[in-house]
């Protein structure tokens, strides 16, 4: 992606959206031609809604498709079962640091954690903590881009966008073993 285009804040754009709830709350899912777009966490649609718009001020949002309800779906499937993946096109719109920082954190797999600094040397910026945290926090695809997996240097749970009792939450999801194949429990 350009930086003209990462900046355009969504000129000539249509994005399709839609509003759904998981265990987290309410989620929206926000998808462009290129792909997901915008994954946001929260307890009210409405402020969902807004923040898509303030993302993408100039774009056309379109809601309500039922087609796009399979990639709603899909990303809620992410939320219940993270070590599925998701077999989704993304349209990651950032900075070229913040894409580094993006990209080193889908690196991480499920149930397991990073720290700020960890990330940083990952992408050859030792010294750019601050920047990493500031890229985490600007992450737009929550659970795509799992920022959640990053903890502070002692372990500790750090600030998360989407709120920290969130981020507890799906990191104990992923801490659960994986059920076997076939095993009903009987």
């Amino acid at each position: 992606m350009t930086m003209r285009y990462y900046r355009s804040r969504g000129v000539g754009t249509e994005i399709r959206f839609a509003i759904s709830e998981c265990w987290l709350g309410s989620i929206l899912v926000a998808g462009s031609e290129r792909g997901v777009c915008a994954i946001f966490l929260g307890d009210d649609s409405v402020e969902l809604a807004r923040n898509l718009r303030d993302r993408f001020p100039r774009a056309s949002l379109i809601g309500g498709e039922a087609a796009f309800e399979q990639w709603v779906a899909t990303v809620v499937g992410l939320v219940e079962a993270p070590r599925l993946g998701l077999d989704l096109p993304l349209d990651v719109r950032g900075t070229a640091f913040q894409q580094r920082v993006w990209q080193a954190l889908r690196a991480i797999p499920p149930g397991k954690t990073l720290s700020y600094s960890d990330i940083a040397r990952r992408i050859s910026a030792p010294n750019a903590l601050r920047a990493v945290a500031q890229a985490c926090a600007a992450n737009p695809l929550a659970v795509a881009i799992p920022c959640h997996r990053v903890l502070r240097h002692d372990g500790g749970l750090s600030g998360y966008r989407w709120g920290v009792e969130r981020k507890r939450a799906l990191l104990a999801r992923e801490a659960q073993p994986v059920a076997p194949l076939g095993n009903s429990g009987d």
